[in-house]
């Protein structure tokens, strides 16, 4: 027998992701879109509409949210969309805070699946992956099995589907990372759309990209990668820190409200209407 659907085949078809740059779609740049990005959950929504007409989609990420601001932020507007499905990936950036109590975080985490779960829409958790970023965050490498372990058991436990992106070995490549080493690259964030579509039982055709194998970097030409890394992105974020800034605090999440995804060319047609729209009321 064929394996029961996991998405509506009928009644109500809404898509409503949460979390914070992983599910924004930092690291896919695309200056069209809201915030200037696009991601793998608008890439899953355009899937989506393909698949079965009628979809809905918001996406209430903002990069740089902590779990406390997923929760005390996108909670309430989430439940209020009545989601037939809602991804979520959060607390990866308490992770890089050496001051965070992991048990209470993840205890923090179970409830915010609980209220989801409450629901009744399918609902979809990430594994965080162990980016190689530098020997310095070694130490966090605990603090990532334990996180990935509660979310397998929650997930489990609540009935979520899981995408374990710990588990992903496409990820080992670099060029599936963006210059930051922290966020997916645009063909990171193609392959992981495939994933979240192959978990939900969703046909499409996106496929690893077909690389030669990386070269590998000599010793000055690594140096000189490194500079450019501390100077770019390392130095930056040290200093917002010491100001109390993030990145996301001047931004709105991309698709505030569910907005109707059409078949023939999703998410990016919805974007050019309606900047066609902010053009023509000004």
């Amino acid at each position: 027998m064929p394996p029961e659907p996991l998405l509506p085949q009928t009644g109500r078809r809404v898509f409503v992701a949460l979390g914070d740059s992983f599910t924004e779609g930092v690291g896919d740049r695309n200056e069209a879109m809201p915030n200037g990005v696009r991601g793998w959950a608008d890439r899953v929504a355009d899937k989506l509409a393909r698949h079965q007409p009628g979809w809905k989609y918001a996406n209430l990420a903002i990069r740089s949210k902590r779990l406390r601001h997923v929760i005390d932020e996108q909670l309430e507007p989430a439940l209020r969309m009545r989601p037939s499905l809602v991804t979520l990936y959060a607390g990866g950036n308490d992770i890089l805070d050496l001051k965070t109590d992991m048990a209470a975080l993840m205890a923090d985490y179970e409830q915010l699946v609980a209220r989801l779960a409450e629901t009744g829409a399918v609902l979809v958790l990430f594994t965080g992956f162990d980016v190689k970023v530098s020997a310095l965050l070694e130490p966090l490498k605990k603090r990532n099995a334990f996180y990935n372990r509660r979310v397998r058991g929650i997930a489990e436990k609540y009935g979520a589907v899981l995408v374990d992106y710990w588990c992903l070995d496409a990820f080992q490549d670099r060029r599936m990372w963006d210059s930051d080493r922290l966020h997916m690259s645009k063909a990171g964030h193609k392959y992981l759309a495939g994933q979240v579509l192959d978990q939900l039982g969703v046909p499409h055709k996106i496929r690893p990209k077909d690389w030669e194998p990386p070269t590998r970097l000599g010793i000055r030409e690594w140096e000189r990668h490194q500079r450019r890394w501390v100077h770019d992105w390392v130095l930056p974020l040290f200093g917002r820190k010491l100001r109390g800034v993030t990145l996301g605090d001047d931004l709105t999440p991309r698709w505030p409200e569910p907005v109707k995804v059409p078949r023939k060319g999703g998410m990016k047609k919805v974007a050019r209407e309606a900047g066609l729209a902010r053009e023509a009321g000004r």
